[in-house]
């Protein structure tokens, strides 16, 4: 059992959804992210995405955008990511990490000697957002052999013929993409939502976390409310980009957990 999989247990037993919460190592240098990185658990989160930075983010919008330019910037690199990791699990050994990201670096470094690291670091899951599952045994099913969740994204435009492909070797849990296009474009709709969350329930017993356009404590109680939790990122990133100290940044973080959290 992984972190990730002994979380969503421990949630499910208190009959609380799950607060995920995304942020970009390094962003906008490591000090200030390595400290957000470490107040998250106490702030209320339940999961940790932490961002890779990369030169062509594609599913990601102008403020998760900037903020990878930033951390690239202050010379983020991906040992420098996992090397955070691993400082934070001198201090916490149960809250679950997702790297989400883009394959060039992992392919860069090879697919063995990364998984090798990034289990070493304490990496429980991964999101690579490029590959799809016509791609599976690139990362996907090495990650499984080494215990590492590999977590797929739903979309709206995932349809029945193609969801079972999608599902069939996704662990952890299921990200389900509430809006079509890219990060921090626009609002999630618990009207449009919430059908399409109980479709895709309806044939996976994984988890279901929606993300994408949710970006206050109402919206994270809406929509965690149809799911098993929300993740947040554009919203925090943000707060990060324009200047707030770590301590604002938390505090904002902890508003949106209370949110899901009261759903």
């Amino acid at each position: 059992m992984t972190r990730i999989d002994a979380k969503f247990a421990a949630l499910k037993a208190e009959g609380k959804k799950a607060f995920v919460a995304y942020i970009m190592a390094g962003d906008p240098d490591r000090e200030t992210s390595m400290e957000i990185l470490r107040g998250m658990p106490a702030a209320g989160v339940d999961v940790i995405e932490l961002g890779l930075p990369f030169t062509d983010p594609m599913a990601d919008g102008p403020t998760i955008q900037l903020a990878g330019q930033r951390a690239l910037d202050g010379g983020q690199t991906l040992q420098k990511t996992l090397d955070m990791v691993a400082e934070f699990r001198k201090s916490d050994d149960t809250t679950p990490i997702v790297m989400m990201g883009y394959y060039n670096p992992i392919y860069n470094r090879g697919v063995p000697k990364f998984l090798a690291d990034a289990k070493a670091a304490g990496i429980d899951g991964l999101i690579v957002v490029d590959l799809p599952p016509e791609e599976d045994e690139e990362l996907c099913l090495p990650a499984a052999e080494v215990g590492i969740n590999f977590i797929r994204l739903a979309t709206p435009t995932t349809d029945e013929k193609r969801l079972p492909k999608v599902l069939q070797n996704t662990s952890g849990f299921v990200y389900y993409v509430s809006v079509t296009g890219i990060t921090g474009s626009q609002a999630a709709q618990v009207a449009d939502v919430a059908p399409e969350v109980a479709r895709i329930k309806a044939a996976t017993d994984l988890p279901l976390i929606v993300g994408f356009g949710i970006s206050t404590p109402e919206a994270a109680r809406t929509i965690a409310a149809v799911a098993d939790g929300c993740v947040i990122g554009s919203a925090i990133v943000k707060e990060i980009g324009a200047g707030k100290s770590p301590a604002e940044v938390l505090e904002t973080v902890a508003a949106l957990a209370a949110g899901a959290h009261s759903a």
